[in-house]
């Protein structure tokens, strides 16, 4: 089995996460110990991806655990709670993470409750795992038949806790024997793509070619790719996808050049709450991601800048949405309402 970085570890009451600000420059750790420091590394990037957020966000909450308490105090958790949910606006699976350990909180006797929290923790984590290799099953049906796909940003093995969402596929078809290419968007401003995605695919063996995002148009028009398949911080109702900012482009592309447009994603990722993908709030950052990308300025200082780190991609312009429990074509709301209820 093609084996993905270990994102994630949790180990003697500490959260050990790769430094993903840090590759493909070096591949180092960053040990948290406190709620803060879990909060620090999500809202850093230090931990990306919609499924990596949630995990690290559910160990996050053990750290709250008073070190001088006879007993756990549900009310240090419940503040933990609280406060990891701030740390990033846009991914979903980040709350439902939370939820699920409010949950234990609800339900167990305070002298069960770290132990209680830890094994949930721990279940997040498989399940993530499982998630990974049924959504890498589902899509290689759709993608048997591609010798190239473009994607963008990362959903790899760096944003999950093994081989990822969007490239699940790729991993499952590569550890099948079946010769796959990737082309990866550099993904601006932080480029993802080109320091993450290539990053992992190199390391597994999967051949990889890094572009602008700029170029994805022109590569589109030559009939080189066969699918582009991404992934998803958040869906809709009724399919819209919020994903990294480049993605709605990507699709209007697809959709013109009539190349199939996948979303790979945990049924996690859904909410249902929201109707469409107007409702989902979008994390704008920092200024300085776009005017100093690693320290160099590239934009006057008297000029204004937007950083929106996510955008909508309409259900109409997804061919299929591909989760750990099967495909849904042509998603709407009662396509994805009934894949969601199992029937």
């Amino acid at each position: 089995m093609t084996k993905a970085p270990e994102t994630i570890a949790f180990t003697d009451g500490r959260l050990v996460l790769i430094d993903q600000t840090r590759l493909p420059g070096e591949l180092v750790t960053l040990e948290c110990n406190t709620v803060e420091q879990t909060h620090d590394a999500i809202r850093r990037l230090v931990v990306r991806g919609a499924p990596a957020i949630g995990i690290a966000a559910a160990y996050g909450v053990l750290l709250a655990r008073p070190s001088d308490a006879i007993g756990p105090d549900r009310e240090v958790y419940l503040r933990a709670i609280d406060f990891l949910a701030t740390s990033r606006p846009t991914a979903v699976n980040l709350f439902w993470a939370l939820d699920r350990m409010k949950s234990v909180i609800e339900r167990t006797p305070d002298v069960q409750l770290h132990d209680a929290l830890l094994v949930e923790a721990v279940t997040i984590h498989n399940e993530d795992r499982q998630m990974c290799q049924s959504i890498g099953r589902h899509g290689a049906s759709l993608l048997g038949d591609c010798r190239s796909v473009l994607t963008h940003c990362n959903a790899g093995g760096l944003a999950t806790s093994m081989w990822g969402t969007a490239l699940a596929p790729i991993y499952q078809l590569h550890q099948s024997g079946h010769e796959i290419k990737v082309f990866a968007d550099e993904t601006r401003p932080l480029l993802q793509g080109a320091r993450l995605t290539a990053w992992e695919l190199s390391q597994a063996g999967i051949p990889v070619t890094v572009l602008t995002d700029s170029m994805a148009g022109s590569l589109l028009r030559t009939g080189t790719i066969d699918a582009v398949i991404v992934g998803a911080d958040r869906i809709a109702a009724n399919g819209d996808v919020a994903n990294k900012i480049g993605t709605y482009p990507l699709a209007v592309l697809a959709s013109y050049h009539r190349i199939p447009f996948y979303v790979a994603a945990p049924s996690s990722t859904f909410d249902l709450a929201l109707q469409c993908g107007d409702l989902i709030p979008i994390e704008q950052r920092d200024r300085s991601e776009v005017a100093q990308p690693q320290g160099i300025r590239v934009v006057p200082d008297l000029a204004e800048v937007i950083n929106p780190a996510f955008d909508i991609t309409p259900a109409e312009l997804v061919t299929a949405i591909i989760t750990e429990r099967g495909v849904i074509e042509s998603p709407n709301c009662e396509r994805i309402a009934r894949h969601l209820d199992g029937r």
